[in-house]
């Protein structure tokens, strides 16, 4: 973040900010970069990695502190996600579900206009899977994809939830659910089943991992972030309580229209992505790696150019991060709008060209699974496929928004 930006916040959040960043940043160095390459290799869930967020309550990053939690806002999170993806891109991208699911309905939730019953309500929900999180030190899933439109928002989710008695009898499913078989609740986003359905109608559950009629299917062996256990999950029949509700009727919607910058969390991870491949390049030329023969290869012109080639586009990619999460807000202007979209794309390409130059920098070595470069590689390039900003989805968007005004049209 820019010195100008950081003097403007109170020093007492600054100060939590970076004492949140250190202990993650000491975790990750002792504790989730040595156990990398073992959840790549295997495909596996990091839940030693869950123990330690667990036992040092980070579990409860974005609970408010009045629930117990930490109390982070949006950029908090972000700043405190991108040092954990420096370490362990899976973690962080799995840990982006579970915080979310805090942030989405605490501070997120708290800018939204809302009745007084509806608040009343909400705060309710709140007691109750906050307590969850602090007290049970649950972890919480977001499936969000489908195969369809849904996820990108350009269509109402298949997944149904009919009104019963008591609560609500759900159906459908849902892929790349992240945290599969590791969560103890899914975050299911929903349509409520009525004759006619519209994004409006969408409703945030949150399904038992041991409800009846949940189950867990196909096989989990991707290019890459392969220790997010992805798989897919199918809903038959199951019933879940009013209370298992994260928001009331309608929130998710209001939230998603006018809190736009909800959707970068997973950007985070990527930013740390970037992050460690060029941290490895400079130790590598230096004869720095642990466990490598200390040999310097600085020393050549074509190394030099490529590190600062990579310091430059690492410093853009940087810049428009912080200075995004800084500026997030609910009902942001038309720049900053459109700013996220771009910020999104920058740091998910980037955090891959970034690794694609350590790799061509570092050499032969790199291709090594001892080393981490192929796996930031790998993990990197899968950042731009992820819904529901994708790419193509960004570079949409960014068009037609910079040529259109809202609901202005040709004819």
């Amino acid at each position: 973040m820019d010195l100008e930006l950081r003097k403007s916040l109170p020093q007492e959040r600054r100060a939590r900010q970076a004492a949140l960043i250190e202990l993650v940043g000491k975790l990750g160095r002792e504790k989730f970069a040595p156990r990398a390459e073992k959840y790549d290799r295997e495909a596996s869930f990091p839940f030693e990695n869950y123990d330690d967020l667990r036992d040092h309550g980070l579990l409860g990053l974005c609970v408010p502190e009045k629930f117990g939690g930490l109390g982070a806002d949006f950029e908090t999170y972000c700043l405190v996600s991108a040092e954990m993806g420096r370490w362990c891109g899976a973690t962080a991208l799995t840990f982006n579900m579970h915080a979310s699911s805090a942030l989405w309905t605490g501070p997120l939730a708290d800018d939204l206009p809302m009745s007084d019953a509806e608040r009343a309500e909400l705060e309710g929900r709140r007691v109750l899977h906050f307590r969850r999180m602090i007290e049970g030190g649950a972890i919480y899933a977001q499936p969000f994809s489908e195969g369809s439109a849904a996820a990108a928002g350009k269509a109402p989710f298949g997944t149904l939830a009919a009104k019963v008695e008591g609560g609500w009898l759900i159906n459908g499913k849902k892929i790349f659910a992240s945290l599969s078989g590791a969560a103890d609740y899914y975050g299911v986003l929903c349509t409520e089943d009525k004759p006619e359905r519209s994004m409006r109608d969408t409703l945030y559950i949150a399904v038992p991992a041991k409800a009846q009629g949940l189950t867990i299917t196909g096989d989990w062996d991707p290019l890459g972030m392969r220790g997010t256990v992805s798989r897919t999950l199918v809903m038959k029949d199951v019933f879940v309580p009013d209370e298992a509700q994260l928001m009331p009727r309608g929130l998710y919607f209001k939230a998603a229209m006018s809190w736009p910058h909800m959707f970068l969390t997973l950007a985070p991870t990527y930013m740390g992505i970037a992050r460690a491949a060029y941290d490895f390049t400079v130790q590598y030329l230096r004869g720095e790696v642990e466990g490598q023969p200390p040999v310097k290869r600085r020393m050549y012109p074509t190394k030099q150019i490529a590190v600062a080639e990579m310091y430059i586009k690492l410093q853009q990619t940087r810049a428009l991060f912080e200075r995004t999460i800084a500026e997030a807000k609910v009902n942001p202007s038309k720049e900053e709008r459109l700013r996220c979209y771009a910020a999104q794309y920058t740091i998910m390409e980037n955090a891959n060209e970034i690794s694609r130059l350590a790799i061509r920098t570092c050499g032969g070595q790199s291709m090594l699974k001892s080393l981490p470069l192929e796996r930031l590689y790998r993990d990197s390039r899968c950042g731009a496929l992820m819904l529901p900003w994708t790419a193509e989805l960004c570079l949409d968007r960014l068009g037609r928004e910079t040529l259109y005004e809202a609901d202005e049209t040709d004819d």
